[in-house]
């Protein structure tokens, strides 16, 4: 079982949730989150004083998958996701232990999304 992490433009969220849909994918958690990464500062004008805006609106996803659909979730991801302009994100895969649905009380793949990736 992995969780993925991914960050990606606020402006994706939509089509990145409808890849995620056609690819099967279900239960996720969304975050708004502000970051910085490669992007080059930006410098605005608020009420008639200059502010260099170091931190970037972003989305953060959290997805917990059984280990046959962290490759399709990972397709579906970057590839809605993907502008080809810096700040398009990142995607982190980490390895999950152990999972608990607190309702039924299933464990590990019965409380992640089913095995039947394609």
């Amino acid at each position: 079982m992995k969780l993925i992490v991914a960050i990606i433009r606020p402006d994706r969220l939509n089509e990145v949730l409808e890849a995620l849909y056609r690819a099967e994918v279900t239960g996720l958690t969304v975050s708004r989150v502000l970051g910085h990464g490669g992007e080059t500062d930006r410098v605005e004008t608020y009420r008639g004083t200059t502010v260099k805006v170091e931190l970037q609106e972003k989305v953060r996803l959290e997805i917990g998958v059984s280990d046959p659909f962290v490759n399709v979730t990972i397709s579906a991801i970057v590839a809605a996701a993907h502008t080809g302009e810096v700040g398009d994100g990142k995607v982190f895969v980490m390895d999950v232990e152990q999972v608990h649905r607190i309702r039924t009380g299933e464990r590990d793949e019965g409380a992640v999304t089913p095995a039947v990736a394609v």
